[in-house]
């Protein structure tokens, strides 16, 4: 069976239309209950970050789930990987999570967690597909599902976060700066940092239901750049709207991306012997870090974009580190998923221990530079596959053989081909960009 609906990190897309609409959540939610529930009465946890749209396709799922006879556990507000650490500690047969992630308000999505707190295998994904499209039915009256708010949702997962540090870790005498891109992190947050000891100074945490991602967070990290300088903060911490990416922001306002973080803490790992296995990047990961981690003997391989690729190589080559260089990182023996909260925690970790700056860990590391253009596409085009593209492509890749390299892929979260080219050659990374961008947009 093939997917309609499910791409590579959940079902997402704009309001009211397509999945992204009450009526299909409600079917999703039946369908749903079917199949976790495998027979008997699944138990589902459901979450959501701070866009107004959440609260319509909460009461949504809740329905068609408690129509298939689940009981469902409702979160409120909470970040993505704490879904998935509620959906494992609650013993709960799934979890889901209602968010766009890093996109504006007018989008929305879907993600499920398995029991496990992991996304959840593609066989179960195509099994909610099939019961989508079975007719619409109810449990008896007396099978009907349960609903029930966990009040204390937001406790337990922050006291999570703090066993994932030592216990005598403190942030005692340091000022960080974060922001919370007004999302699902905007409570947690920076209960997490000043609980540890941290005065904590943050922007984009106000949400409204609108501004989710507006002007602040990962997706605009030159707002916490700013804040960084003007408050003298030691350090600055940027999540994106549902706290599964994290940027880092030294005391001089340079940003680090997820990148920098990997290299940060696959040196000292390996050196205090808790990394284990390769480390796990995916092909936007900038060649400066595979180059780095070379030097320091530590082994590194490439997964397809997406968390789920990084985890999947993570678990099959026996590695516990990996990420993307949007800050997606997963530290697999701490957290079951990318968790934004802690892995800043990690890095935090790493640096106190060490007595080092954020800046002086980094000192070495110097990454290639790096252009990204998103051309957008009509919807089911394959523009990479038409003979024009294929030819810019290969005349490109010819001009920056041993001079830099090249990414030419499409989106598995919205239609648009992402065109990625590294060198420290500018004009040559302009030129290859505009090539390439020219050849994609004659075919679309």
């Amino acid at each position: 069976m093939g997917r309609k609906y499910f791409g590579t990190d959940g079902i997402r897309g704009r309001v009211g239309q397509g999945p992204i609409s009450p009526d299909f959540m409600l079917r999703l939610g039946r369908a749903a209950g079917r199949v976790l529930g495998n027979g008997k009465a699944a138990t589902v946890v459901i979450g959501k970050d701070t866009r107004i749209s959440g609260y319509m396709f909460e009461s949504a799922l809740e329905a068609g789930l408690v129509a298939a006879g689940a009981d469902v556990r409702m979160l409120g507000p909470m970040p993505t990987p704490a879904v998935a650490y509620l959906t494992r500690s609650m013993r709960a047969d799934a979890g889901i999570v209602i968010s766009a992630s890093h996109n504006p308000h007018e989008d929305n999505g879907i993600k499920f967690f398995s029991a496990q707190g992991e996304k959840l295998a593609d066989e179960v994904e195509e099994a909610i597909e099939h019961e989508l499209d079975q007719p619409f039915t109810t449990v008896a009256s007396d099978l009907l599902g349960k609903v029930v708010r966990v009040e204390d949702a937001l406790t337990r997962y922050a006291e999570f976060c703090k066993t994932c540090v030592p216990d005598n870790f403190s942030l005692r005498g340091l000022c960080l700066a974060v922001d919370c891109a007004h999302g699902a992190t905007y409570q947690v947050a920076p209960k997490v940092f000043s609980e540890l000891g941290a005065e904590v100074s943050t922007i984009g945490a106000a949400p409204d239901g609108l501004n989710i991602n507006r002007g602040v967070g990962s997706m605009h990290p030159e707002a916490i750049q700013a804040h960084v300088l003007a408050s003298g903060a030691d350090l600055g911490i940027a999540f994106d709207g549902d706290g599964d990416r994290v940027l880092l922001v030294d005391s001089h306002g340079r940003l680090l991306d997820g990148d920098a973080m990997i290299y940060v803490l696959a040196r000292d790992w390996q050196e205090s012997g808790r990394l284990r296995g390769p480390v796990v990047g995916t092909l936007m990961t900038n060649f400066a870090l595979e180059q780095a981690l070379a030097d320091l003997g530590i082994e590194f391989i490439r997964a397809k974009v997406g968390d789920r690729f990084v985890h999947q190589a993570l678990v099959e080559r026996g590695g516990m580190l990996g990420g993307e260089a949007s800050g997606h990182l997963l530290c697999l023996d701490r957290a079951t998923t990318g968790d934004a909260i802690v892995a800043a925690l990690q890095v935090l970790e790493v640096l106190l221990r060490r007595r080092w700056s954020l800046a002086a860990a980094t000192a070495e590391y110097r990454p290639l530079p790096q252009q990204t253009v998103n051309v957008r596409i009509a919807a089911g085009a394959r523009p990479l596959d038409a003979p024009v593209v294929r030819a810019a492509r290969r005349e490109a890749e010819a001009k920056l053989a041993g001079k830099g390299r090249l990414v030419l892929r499409p989106s598995g979260t919205e239609p648009v081909v992402r065109i990625t080219v590294e060198s420290a050659d500018e004009a040559l990374v302009e030129h290859v960009l505009d090539t390439l961008s020219t050849a994609v947009r004659t075919v679309t």
